[in-house]
């Protein structure tokens, strides 16, 4: 299984989506997967208010764990992931992705009802993972 697959895999778990790109990418640059799982679990849901997308944190974190030395090269690298990412799926803000703010209880509903968890959120983690793979590789 390749780390794009494993992403989605371990959402379809239950992780969170940004534990599911992190952590699908972790061990091939020495962090276990378990320190990564617990590492983005607060980061799921754009922070748990909507913000930032947390497929792009953990994808962040991802390419920090190969690009971290440099600060340049994290720079180049952050901008290539977050504006492929926004020109494939029109941003990288949670909330403009699910067309509902998950910050209140009426966006959750939202969601939950029109299965955005289930059949909308698999789609972004595999596209912030194959995107980090293709800029890692």
């Amino acid at each position: 299984m390749n780390s794009i697959e494993e992403s989605v895999q371990l959402f379809n778990e239950g992780y969170m989506c940004s534990q599911a790109v992190f952590a699908a990418f972790s061990e091939e640059f020495g962090l276990s997967k378990n320190h990564a799982l617990k590492i983005g679990a607060c980061f799921g849901s754009g922070m748990r208010k909507g913000e930032v997308c947390g497929e792009c944190t953990g994808a962040l974190m991802a390419l920090d764990l190969k690009y971290g030395d440099s600060k340049a090269k994290c720079d180049e690298v952050c901008d290539k992931f977050l504006n492929e990412f926004k020109n494939e799926n029109e941003s990288f803000i949670c909330r403009d992705l699910l067309n509902c703010d998950i910050n209140t209880p009426e966006g959750v509903k939202y969601a939950k009802d029109n299965n955005l968890f289930k059949d909308f959120c698999p789609k972004m983690v595999e596209s912030a993972a194959k995107i980090t793979d293709e800029i890692i590789h």
